[in-house]
Formats: structure tokens, C-alpha cells, sequence
């Protein structure tokens, strides 16, 4: 069976999914790219001596084979085309920078205010770097509260080098750090927590979610999703996983499903209408179901291939599959 080619149902029926997850959204049989949403991918780095291309258009890729609609990459203005070279089915903007190739922070800031809107999600950090200029980015937009951000890989150190960042963080996010990016972040806000102790990471996510009023997605075996109140173990996934660039289609994956079936509660308290109740799905939802499916189309792929070799452009190709075999609402 060629990559990412839907099996046949009569011979490979969709499993029943995990109890603790939620079906899918239904996808429109009269839908077109407008209806499942625009993901907005912030990352990559001009300057040297490492530029990093890659990371932020394997997000793209990685939002576009998970449903949504359109994609866009905001990458530094010299390395764009590069971008887009990998991911063409993604659209670029051109991020403003000075004659040494570093971002522009005044007029980038300038640039995004003009098309956030124009996003269901904002992905911010892969490849993106962390110095001043990047976070003074990342700490405007977390300044925001209305549009979603899946803030991952240099997204995370930039917070975390930013010792007050958490006096101005407000915007509805979900992170994903890795074990060293956790304790990164844990260091400036005082947390105190082993992210890779088996034992301990139900607790180290739902404190950080807690401490910042957002969801965590800590990564590794067995990743753990928390929104502060409740945890998911995710129970999908192999070493296979273990290799450059699986953790930027991860951000991608979670970035499409936010943009296509995040919906916000509306109203407060006993009368608030959820997510659910208004046909979507929340933020912890979208991360869980992000997380499983990620870890369904690494299975796939060892399951033809074994547990060596997987680039994250394989990952990225099974993920229709994955989703093939993601039951949904009826």
C-alpha cells in the first residue's frame, strides 16, 4: 500500500476510539479551504551561523494533511522561498529583517497585527530561534487574547527566557514542550518537577498548565495533555517517532485540527456553553486528539517499516490514514 493512502475499510476496519477521547467533527460534504480553517506557521531563522528552514513549512505540511484548509508561512524574508520550495501548497509572508538578517521586531509585530486575524491558529517556534528579537515577539503574542497559538520548540525558549513573561500571558495556547524545554520554562516560573519521570509527569504538565492557564502537551513516551484539571496519557506512538522534526509535524497537526473544530465557550459558569455543546471541540481536545493521531500514523509507519528510519516527511504522508482511521461524529 502506497504512503498515506487510505486503507480499505472491509479489510483494515477503523478501531473504536480510546474512551477517554472524543470523536472527530464531522468534515462537510459541501465544505471548500475557507470552511476548515487557516493555520498561520511563525518560524524559522535567516541569521547565522544556523539557519533553520525546515521546521516551520513541515508545521504547514503537517496542518494541510490534517484537514485544514490553508496554511501560511511567516518565515524571515531571505529564507521564505525556501520555505515554500518544501511546502508549496502553503502560502508565504514575508517577515521583515536588517541587513544582517535579523527580524525586525517593530515591523514584524506590524505585520502580524494586520493578518491575525485572517488565522484560526497561530503555530509559533519551529526553527524560529530565541533572542531578543524573537521574544519579543513571542511575548506579544501571548499578550493577545482572542486567537489560539500552538506555541512549540524556540516558541518555548523564548518564554522561558523571558523571566516575567507568565505577568502577560493571556492568550488561549496550548504548548508543547519536550523534557528540556519544560524544565526551562519550569526554572522561570519557580515550578518544581522531573518531566521525565514516568511518575511525575501527570502532575509537572498540570502544574505548568495551571500556572499559566493554558494546556500542555509534554512530550516523550507516553505524552501527557493537560488543561490544569484534567490529564490524558496518550497510549499511540513508537521510537520510530524519535527523530528530527517529528515534534514540528506534531505542532502542525494540533495547529489544523484548533483551526478546523476549536470552538470558545461562550458565556460563564452554569451557563456557559461549552465547545462540545456548540458541535466543536476545546483546546484540550484538539491537543489530545492531535497527540493520538500524530502517534497512530508513526504506527502505521512501522507497522510496514519497523522502528529506524522514519523521516518526518513520512510522518507528515501517513497522517490521512490516521485520520481515515479516527472515527467521527455522526
Amino acid at each position: 500500500m502506497p504512503t498515506g493512502t487510505p486503507p480499505d475499510a472491509t479489510e483494515h476496519p477503523s478501531p473504536p476510539p480510546p474512551p477517554s477521547l472524543p470523536p472527530l467533527p464531522p468534515r462537510p460534504a459541501d465544505g471548500h479551504k475557507g470552511t476548515f480553517g487557516t493555520v498561520g506557521v511563525i518560524g524559522g531563522q535567516a541569521a547565522g551561523p544556523h539557519v533553520m528552514i525546515g521546521g516551520p513549512a513541515l508545521s504547514a505540511l503537517a496542518a494541510l494533511r490534517a484537514g485544514c484548509g490553508l496554511a501560511v508561512l511567516a518565515m524571515p524574508e531571505p529564507i521564505l522561498a525556501a520555505g515554500l520550495t518544501i511546502a508549496p501548497s502553503a502560502t508565504g509572508l514575508a517577515l521583515p529583517v536588517d541587513a544582517r538578517r535579523t527580524l525586525q521586531p517593530s515591523d514584524v509585530a506590524e505585520l502580524i497585527d494586520r493578518y491575525l486575524p485572517s488565522f484560526h491558529c497561530l503555530a509559533i517556534g519551529p526553527g524560529f530561534g530565541a533572542d531578543v528579537a524573537q521574544q519579543q515577539i513571542v511575548i506579544r503574542l501571548v499578550a493577545q487574547d482572542e486567537h489560539p497559538l500552538v506555541i512549540d520548540a524556540d516558541g518555548i525558549n523564548a518564554l522561558a527566557a523571558s523571566r516575567e513573561f507568565h505577568r502577560d500571558f493571556r492568550s488561549p495556547a496550548i504548548l508543547t514542550p519536550h523534557p528540556g524545554e519544560y524544565r526551562r520554562l519550569a526554572e522561570s516560573l519557580g515550578l518544581h518537577h522531573d518531566p521525565a519521570d514516568e511518575q511525575d509527569r501527570p502532575e509537572a504538565a498540570a502544574d505548568l498548565a495551571r500556572r499559566l492557564g493554558c494546556v500542555v502537551v509534554l512530550k516523550g513516551r507516553r505524552t501527557v495533555t493537560s488543561d490544569g484539571v484534567h490529564s490524558h496519557i496518550n497510549e499511540t506512538g513508537n521510537v520510530a517517532l524519535a527523530t528530527a522534526g517529528t515534534g514540528d509535524v506534531l505542532t502542525g497537526v494540533i495547529a489544523g485540527l484548533v483551526a478546523q473544530f476549536h470552538k470558545r465557550p461562550l458565556g460563564i459558569g452554569s451557563r456557559q456553553i461549552t465547545a462540545g455543546q456548540q458541535g466543536g471541540l476545546s483546546l484540550y481536545d484538539c491537543a489530545r486528539l492531535g497527540v493520538h493521531l500524530h502517534g497512530l500514523a508513526g504506527d502505521h509507519w512501522q507497522s510496514r517499516n519497523g522502528n529506524a528510519g522514519l523521516l518526518a516527511e513520512d510522518l507528515i504522508e501517513d497522517l490521512p490514514a490516521a485520520l481515515y482511521r479516527t472515527p467521527r461524529q455522526s
